[in-house]
């Protein structure tokens, strides 16, 4: 542990904080599910659905992170998942105009196809496949994912966007 503190202390800015976690599969899941939320906040957008609504599926999204990294995790000490690397990066990645994953989900909630708004990007928005990895998993570690599975249901089963959508209307609390 030290050796690992000392090797964080080295890439602290002023600009940057680093912080050294136990939870290695938890942060990269995170990082993961992050992609796949921006996505949906996307097609959201796309869709019509105003900042209420959004606000009320990114919450829902940062609860379904917070039971999916439990449900798949291995350690036995609590993890503060309101901390920066969960919640902070899931909140910039959604609600930022710049993020790549917002904005391939918000041409797909525009009717563009896959194939079309990848071509249309000219970048990779790494939701993509990370929805159907996150699905494949999910089935795996029986956690319950229906945001995540929607999206996957979008992108990948090529289910309409809006009757998906209006779906999850049902669950979002």
């Amino acid at each position: 542990f030290e050796i690992t503190a000392q090797t964080a202390s080295l890439f602290k800015t002023p600009y940057l904080n680093t912080v050294v976690s136990e939870d290695v599969d938890g942060v990269q899941y995170a990082a993961v599910l992050k992609n796949v939320y921006a996505i949906g906040t996307g097609i959201a957008h796309g869709l019509g659905y105003g900042d209420n609504f959004q606000s009320v599926f990114v919450a829902n999204a940062a609860g379904e992170m917070k039971k999916f990294l439990r449900s798949s995790s291995s350690l036995s000490t609590p993890i503060n998942y309101a901390a920066s690397v969960y919640l902070g990066d899931l909140l910039v990645t959604c609600y930022s105009l710049f993020s790549r994953n917002r904005s391939f989900g918000n041409m797909i909630g525009k009717g563009y196809s896959v194939e079309a708004a990848k071509l249309a990007m000219q970048m990779v928005a790494e939701g993509y496949p990370a929805a159907k990895s996150i699905h494949e998993l999910s089935i795996s570690c029986a956690a319950h994912t229906p945001i995540a599975s929607g999206i996957y249901d979008i992108l990948w089963e090529k289910k309409d966007a809006a009757t998906v959508f209006a779906e999850l209307e049902k669950v979002l609390v």
